[in-house]
């Protein structure tokens, strides 16, 4: 019944994390998209006005007119609409998962003894302290001389993303590395809105209610960490997807593809913004094919010799019964599974033939099944199921 539960908790998370995802990401987007369009107003009484900039769109049957203030208007509307809940939400009910998937279960889904042999209770400290850690050293890093160069910013925080992607390989199973990864930058952006967009704008609000005229600082500060956020998106979208992937996660250089396609994701968002302002070049474009084509290429699984040894499905069959159907089967004996992992069952010669392809990608080519190896599979076995294989 606990596993039961867990389940239902996962999937009523992960689908609330979805939709607040959706809502913050595609407004994220929507106000680089609109800040980047914006034109010289038209109107004489405009500029005494105080607006910096104009856009006319037609979507959904209607026409908007939106517009800019360089600062803030004369005077506050009675009713100012805030975008803040959408990235708190989807920050609380991605920590949740987390928490309840990788932490609650960091002995299936965090730890794997092969990569480093932790405890439950070290596993969970160490991630804290990197979300935790993550956002200190960025906060202070925005506030250093360094930040005032972009070009020389960025490259540090791309230097410091390697650390970051190393340091959780080193630690924890791939899966569980990756998605710790995606937590210390979603935590960075939920952290920007929180302590640094917000209160900018609370500050600036402040100051227009009382008639004052409002100091720019915060408002620069504010539009340098949306920048940033708009730059993590893409990466922290993809680890959110990449547990599907063990290709990747599973590999050996897993922190080599993990930061490769970060840095795709981020160039790709680069080649969009500057797009939105009529000037893109499509080097970045380029690039981050270049880079998505190296990295496919450089782990295509690779074809090994066999051993020569005949390898009879008994004796796959008597892997499979004693390595995977813990875990896949129409009832699993493992305490974290209610139900057959991924939805894939393996409990008759039937479904062993059927799942061959993916049970020579998960136990041979990725190694990353048994998760964790908890069944304690040997390379022996593995050697079994990948003769049986390329035999078929």
């Amino acid at each position: 019944m606990e596993a039961y539960i867990a389940d239902w908790l996962n999937l009523l998370l992960r689908w609330l994390h979805g939709i607040t995802g959706i809502a913050w990401i595609g407004a994220s987007f929507y106000f680089i998209w609109l800040d980047n369009h914006l034109e010289t107003p038209q109107e004489p009484d405009s500029d005494a006005k105080g607006v910096g900039g104009e856009l006319w769109s037609v979507h959904g049957g209607g026409f908007y007119h939106a517009q800019k203030y360089r600062v803030a208007p004369p005077s506050i509307p009675e009713t100012l609409h805030w975008f803040k809940w959408e990235a708190y939400t989807t920050w609380l009910s991605g920590m949740a998962m987390l928490v309840l998937v990788y932490w609650y279960g960091a002995q299936v889904y965090l730890i794997d003894p092969a990569v480093a042999d932790l405890s439950v209770a070290a596993a969970v400290a160490i991630a804290a302290s990197f979300i935790i850690g993550g956002w200190v050293v960025y906060d202070l890093l925005c506030k250093s001389p360094l930040a005032r160069d972009t070009r020389v910013f960025a490259i540090i925080l791309l230097a410091l993303s390697g650390v970051l992607a190393w340091s959780l390989c080193q630690l924890f199973g791939g899966r569980g590395a990756y998605i710790h990864f995606g937590a210390v930058l979603g935590t960075i952006m939920v952290a920007n809105v929180f302590f640094v967009i917000i209160p900018g704008q609370n500050k600036m609000v402040t100051a227009a209610t009382r008639g004052e005229a409002p100091d720019p600082a915060p408002g620069i500060r504010a539009k340098q960490r949306s920048v940033h956020n708009t730059y993590f998106t893409l990466p922290v979208l993809f680890v959110m997807t990449s547990n599907h992937y063990a290709m990747t996660y599973g590999h050996a250089y897993n922190w080599v593809i993990l930061i490769g396609i970060s840095l795709a994701g981020a160039l790709i968002r680069i080649y969009f913004v500057e797009r939105h302002k009529g000037r893109a070049s499509v080097l970045p474009i380029i690039v981050a094919v270049l880079i998505l084509a190296a990295i496919a290429a450089a782990i295509v699984p690779r074809t090994t010799a066999t051993d020569g040894v005949a390898t009879t499905f008994d004796q796959v069959r008597n892997v499979v019964n004693a390595r995977c159907t813990t875990c896949h089967a129409d009832s699993p004996t493992h305490p974290a599974f209610p139900a057959a992992a991924m939805g894939v069952v393996l409990d008759t010669d039937e479904r062993i033939l059927a799942e061959a392809a993916r049970i020579h990608q998960q136990a041979v080519v990725t190694r990353v099944m048994p998760i964790g190896n908890l069944t304690a599979m040997t390379d022996d076995e593995r050697r079994i199921i990948d003769q049986w294989y390329k035999g078929l």
